[in-house]
């Protein structure tokens, strides 16, 4: 079994409320070798508990170069204020929010996680290989 390994970032995000007005709201990226194909973002909007969103880290990885997603999870590269940043727009039943994020910082984490599980080779993380290959041993 692999030993879990975890890539965190803490990072401002701005809650983008309207055109003219947005709100810093301090936030964690998480990637977690357990958990190969997901990052985690929590970020803290005034209420007690954090807020978490779990997606495909593949998502993240091509929203910082070019739009993705659909329903709940879409996420594109822009600029605001001469910045580059990255957008996510998170829907759920609890209500929209649009999450800016800068975007050194989320490639910087991204590319760290990168390094520690390399695309494509998730799966290997997960040990569904050597699970299957026991399960099947076991009934022969």
């Amino acid at each position: 079994m692999h030993e879990t390994t975890v890539v965190e970032r803490e990072l401002e995000l701005r809650l983008v409320l309207s055109p003219e007005r947005s709100v810093e709201v301090p936030a964690r990226l998480t990637y977690r070798t357990a958990d190969p194909y997901a990052v985690h973002i929590a970020f803290h909007v005034g209420s007690e508990h954090p807020v978490h969103w779990t997606f495909a880290r593949e998502l993240l990885v091509e929203g910082v170069f070019r739009p993705c997603g659909q329903g709940d999870v879409r996420i594109w590269p822009s600029k605001t204020d001469g910045r580059s940043v990255v957008l996510m727009a998170l829907t759920s039943p609890d209500g929209d929010a649009l999450l800016e994020a800068p975007s050194a910082q989320v490639s910087a984490w991204l590319e760290r996680s990168l390094r520690v599980v390399p695309p494509g080779t998730e799966a290997e993380r997960l040990g569904l290989d050597d699970a299957l290959a026991a399960l099947l041993s076991a009934e022969a």
